[in-house]
């Protein structure tokens, strides 16, 4: 378990998520070009909050029956693990048909665990009943949509899966939104909270600068010095390059 509190995280949901990669980026600690998912993972309402919460990662597939037991069955074992995380879940599906057969989730799944406390879904597989899970205002994240669910098995709950182009472990932190999906280290959380504001009002000098009247090169170019030496200041502050 970790320190990070439900303000924590309700702090992290005041920031959109193409903000929260750039200010993991000024603490040096992974490329730039790592951490994050790539375009197949999409969500499916936009117009929703960000999703803020611990990953609860699971296999699934859907292309044949199971050799015993209820196709459903895995879900009760998968939610009992909730528990085990630091905060609420985001529930994170690989699905390992490929191509998916069938969706990975639905009105049924997604109010299970919603009922259990995840804020979230995504899946590197499909999904149906979005008009369902919508009105229950429940995020999810899909490469796709597929409108019968087949022979849907959890193979695997609480294991590190691959979606969007990265692995994610139980209980990372993960921060999506209609831009995207990235994880966030847990022990940079704090820091990266306490100057969230300041790279904002940084970013804000050149759309200030741009928006207040007619544009000129010079206006461009002092606006971007001004900028680019509030957000150097930050690095310096925060970087564990060469630390």
């Amino acid at each position: 378990m970790t320190g990070i509190t439900q303000m924590d995280l309700e702090r992290l949901r005041a920031f959109d998520t193409p903000t929260i990669c750039n200010l993991i980026e000024l603490f040096e600690i992974r490329p730039q070009n790592t951490g994050f998912m790539d375009a197949r993972i999409k969500a499916c309402f936009p117009e929703m909050q960000p999703v803020v919460g611990f990953a609860a990662p699971a296999t699934f597939r859907s292309a044949a029956p199971p050799r015993a037991g209820d196709v459903y069955a895995g879900t009760v074992g998968q939610v009992e693990r909730f528990d085990e995380l630091s905060g609420p879940p985001v529930v994170v599906f690989q699905d390992l048909d490929d191509p998916p057969v069938g969706a990975t989730f639905g009105e049924v799944m997604c109010t299970t665990y919603q009922a259990f406390g995840a804020v979230g879904l995504i899946t590197s597989g499909a999904g149906r009943d979005l008009e369902q899970v919508r009105d229950i205002g429940f995020p999810v994240f899909t490469d796709g949509t597929i409108c019968a669910h087949s022979y849907p098995q959890i193979v695997a709950a609480h294991v590190p899966v691959s979606v969007g182009g990265i692995t994610v472990y139980p209980d990372d932190l993960l921060h999506g939104d209609l831009n995207g999906v990235t994880t966030v280290p847990h022990d940079i959380v704090g820091e990266l909270i306490d100057i969230g504001d300041e790279f904002v009002a940084a970013e804000a000098v050149i759309l200030q600068a741009l928006r207040s009247g007619p544009a000129s090169v010079r206006i461009l170019q002092e606006a971007r010095e001004e900028s680019g030496a509030r957000i150097r200041e930050l690095r310096v502050r925060v970087s564990r390059a060469g630390k």
